[in-house]
């Protein structure tokens, strides 16, 4: 593919760090919450960046955009988190162009999830994507490429079964439970923090372990009373914290806090504990296992676990990838249009021109002139002509960015693009 920028010197960039590098607590110092990511919009919007999304979820934080260079985003998510360009360095990558819109594709379609076939990212990148367009940060490349990551994930969730089977870091929680937890029916459950990833969860406790012991609670409790009114559950105040966690035998913190909100200050046990901590960053001090009786899992332990289900999804692999390839070269396709599309339009116009001139003269020097019939055919002319130079820079071997150069130079025509 050729460049696909806007200008002389803007390229397309997919900058960022996942968990193929980055472990929990790196991923956490890169984490942007909701009022970071608009700032960061806000911010790259001052410098003169034109389009820009951002993602930032419990295994990745990423920008998709434009620049000149792609320094000019790793620093916009430096300066709006608790990274340094320094530690981005050692875990982070770069991709340019087609490896950047290939990586976006394989992230959007759940291939490049922690656990394969994981769609909830394509959800957190339309939502990123409609913010970043609500700011005027969504050119026509990004609105064309996101659309087409969209509709590769819904086709590949439609017509495989790479995603078949409950597998999720939710679910895995729930077996790693059951697996270590004796009498799971009779334990004392809390769950603290009821965004997505603990809805999930308290959706398959309740499934899997039929425990009536299950008490919720968050720091916004309509939010926690809305799903125990579902699932028929407790739920407490957020100041009775500290005496919810006396009573339990399992405790699972899924809350989007920027720092840790349990450590061993708040534990006061005479008993085994297990505590599960689904959040990034971090929400539980490790220091929580000075206490004796107390286990801590993280979520990257979880995501590890890998069982019959997901073998299954492997097979459904090239099956997912063929219909990625053919939605992308869709894309690449259309860019490779749109980018000489202006250079046709100014060939075509200035025909044109060449044409009126012409038919003008020739009207004037000969009496019986049919210019009607003459109109017809030359339009027709212009029309094969500039269908012959559209088919050269459509073919693969053709080096785009030269034939247009050349063909701007014999005509003497500037093509503008949008």
């Amino acid at each position: 593919m050729e460049n696909n920028h806007t200008s002389k010197h803007h390229y397309f960039y997919a900058v960022g760090l996942s968990y193929k590098k980055a472990d929990a607590e790196i991923r956490g110092k890169f984490s942007i919450d909701a009022v970071a990511k608009t700032r960061l919009l806000e911010q790259a919007k001052s410098e003169g960046i034109e389009s820009l999304v951002v993602t930032s979820t419990c295994n990745r934080t990423e920008i998709y955009g434009f620049a000149e260079h792609p320094f000019q985003l790793i620093k916009l998510i430096c300066e709006n988190s608790q990274g340094s360009v320094e530690l981005f360095q050692k875990v982070g990558f770069v991709y340019k162009n087609q490896e950047a819109v290939s990586h976006l594709f394989r992230v959007g379609t759940g291939l490049d999830s922690q656990i394969l076939g994981d769609f909830e990212i394509i959800s957190q990148i339309k939502t990123s994507f409609i913010h970043s367009k609500a700011l005027g940060l969504a050119n026509t490349f990004m609105e064309r490429l996101i659309n087409a990551v969209i509709q590769a994930s819904k086709k590949i969730k439609t017509d495989t079964e790479i995603s078949s089977g409950a597998t999720s870091v939710s679910f895995a929680s729930v077996q790693y439970i059951i697996k270590n937890i004796e009498d799971i029916g009779n334990k004392n459950i809390l769950l603290f923090g009821t965004g997505k990833i603990g809805r999930n969860t308290c959706e398959n406790l309740v499934k899997h372990t039929k425990n009536e012991h299950i008490t919720l609670i968050n720091r916004t409790k309509d939010k926690a009373e809305k799903l125990a009114g579902k699932l028929n559950l407790i739920v407490k105040d957020y100041s009775e914290l500290h005496l919810e966690l006396q009573k339990a035998d399992v405790v699972i913190v899924a809350t989007g806090a920027q720092n840790p909100t349990i450590d061993k200050t708040l534990l006061n046990l005479k008993k085994p504990m297990l505590i599960l901590d689904l959040s990034i960053p971090k929400n539980v001090n490790e220091n929580v296992e000075d206490i004796e009786g107390v286990t801590l899992i993280h979520m990257d332990y979880l995501s590890q676990i890998t069982d019959e289900t997901l073998e299954n999804r492997k097979t459904h692999v090239p099956a997912a990838e063929a219909i990625l390839e053919e939605i992308k070269e869709e894309f690449l396709t259309w860019t490779k249009g749109r980018k000489f599309a202006p250079t046709i339009h100014a060939l075509k116009a200035k025909l044109n021109e060449i044409k009126t001139s012409e038919l003008n003269f020739q009207s004037k020097k000969m009496s019986d002139f049919n210019e009607e019939q003459a109109e017809i055919i030359s339009a027709r002319i212009i029309q094969k002509i500039t269908t012959h130079f559209a088919n050269h820079l459509k073919d693969d071997d053709t080096m785009v960015d030269e034939s247009i150069e050349w063909i701007e130079k014999v005509f003497k025509i500037g093509a503008t693009t949008k």
